[in-house]
């Protein structure tokens, strides 16, 4: 399904430029708060945001957009997604609204929608909203006498801080514990060093001082060098990186390796198993985790259920199944007994909590299976092309697949906002894999005009 506005998660783009206007911004609220207004009490709208300059544009577009509508909103300034998506459901409100573009440069932004229950919302749902906000909505503009309000509520951080706190169990305390936090100058820089310090850690902050313009810069969990040398040269226990509205996580052990999303959720889903907390005997990951986390937890009798790219995804899958943990390789980790959405201040509690019950290094406790090579490529492509639908690419494609002989994979897929080809492929050997991957993105160069290709990190 073609779409104008929703990408993989939300609106995405640079800020006052279309799609990322005022305007649109305008639109949206107008759109979302004409959708999600059912029944005669008062509806409400939860609104977020992260530290970008933006922010203070789109928040007021978006404001006289729900406004408008008859909606009232709920202010609370800069916040983690997980916490708007949290506010969203325990306040009543109708729908929350995070505005953030992630880990992208603090020249984006973005607008993410949750509906009541504190989940992102479906296509259909997104698809219904952009049809409303292609529409002249002005003949549903409600009277001057049931315009809507906007207040700033205060406490909303700590509420925040006190449900993330809530999800260790009572005798879980970092006391003892030297932790180097980043929080990429983004919506946890306040909340997240509170947390940590309250729960007994030694906290080393770095990224905690947001100026709308340093976002993600060289900070944060797309950025971790800072984080993983300032763990050696402090002699830390462990890193956690977050990233600009903090719905990811990065970590590091005590040596600045860095610890990927894989290897984290598959240390809490075996912990969770033996303990009991696991539900559904599976976790729930995209199509870009490891071959070497699928054979870990086919040892421990579980699952790995794959899905699409896109945290939305696995939580739908999660949801359909029952299942309580699950994420992407990148560091989105959605643990369902507590957040509705990827927590990455709480998906690090989650990790030092299994930690805090064994000696030893992190670095010991946290290496939980050995990686198979993978290899991921982008190749660039002429717009208006179509390489992959081109019979040789399909059976060099084919053949790849074939070379492996059930011992690994291809995967191959189209970028959702740039005209790029991800080429990705695993297997137990190296070479292999390389000699895949580079036979696969010759072939596509030969059948368009744009051979020009960038390496992915």
């Amino acid at each position: 399904m073609s779409r104008k506005y929703f990408g993989t998660d939300g609106i995405r783009g640079t800020a006052n430029n279309a799609p990322m206007t005022a305007e649109v911004a305008l639109k949206v609220g107008m759109a979302a708060g004409q959708y999600f207004t059912r029944g005669h009490h008062r509806h409400r709208v939860v609104i977020g945001k992260d530290t970008r300059l933006s922010g203070y544009m789109l928040e007021p577009a978006l404001v006289a957009g729900f406004t408008s509508m008859g909606m009232d909103v709920i202010l609370v300034g800069p916040m983690p997604t997980p916490a708007v998506a949290m506010l969203t459901k325990s306040m009543r409100a109708d729908i929350g609204v995070m505005i953030s573009a992630s880990h992208n440069p603090f020249e984006d932004n973005g607008i993410k929608l949750f509906g009541p229950d504190g989940f992102k919302l479906s296509d259909a749902v997104e698809s219904e909203i952009e049809a409303l906000m292609d529409r002249d909505l002005s003949s549903l503009l409600v009277p001057a006498k049931s315009l809507g309000r906007a207040k700033r509520i205060e406490d909303a951080p700590g509420r925040y801080i006190e449900a993330v706190k809530s999800s260790l169990p009572g005798h879980v305390t970092l006391e003892g514990l030297r932790i180097v936090l980043d929080c990429a100058n983004g919506a946890a820089y306040s909340v997240a060093p509170m947390v940590l310090r309250e729960l007994g850690a030694d906290v080393i902050e770095i990224g905690t001082k947001p100026n709308g313009f340093n976002i993600n810069d060289n900070c944060g969990s797309t950025h971790t060098r800072p984080m993983c040398d300032l763990v050696v040269d402090q002699k830390a226990d462990v890193g956690i990186a977050l990233d600009g509205d903090a719905d990811r996580v990065q970590m590091c052990d005590e040596n600045g390796r860095l610890i990927d999303g894989d290897q984290l959720m598959g240390l809490v889903a075996a912990h969770w198993h033996k303990t009991g907390q696991l539900r559904g005997n599976a976790l729930v990951a995209t199509v870009m985790s490891n071959l070497g986390l699928e054979r870990y937890l086919e040892k421990q009798g579980l699952r790995l259920i794959r899905t699409k790219v896109g945290d939305r995804y696995v939580v739908e899958q999660m949801r359909a199944l029952g299942c309580n943990v699950g994420g992407e390789q990148s560091g989105h980790i959605v643990l369902s007994d507590f957040a509705s959405t990827g927590d990455g201040l709480l998906a690090s509690l989650q990790v030092l909590a299994v930690l805090s019950g064994h000696d030893g290094p992190v670095s010991q406790m946290t290496h939980v299976f050995d990686p198979l090579p993978q290899i991921l490529k982008n190749v660039r492509y002429a717009a208006g092309t179509d390489p992959l639908g081109h019979s040789s690419v399909i059976e060099a494609i084919s053949a790849a697949e074939k070379s492996f002989n059930g011992d690994g994979r291809v995967l191959i897929r189209k970028s959702g906002t740039e005209p790029l080809i991800r080429v990705m492929a695993e297997g137990d050997d190296a070479s292999h894999v390389e000699r895949v991957v580079d036979g696969i993105i010759m072939q596509i160069n030969a059948v368009t005009a744009d051979t020009g290709f960038s390496f992915s990190e």
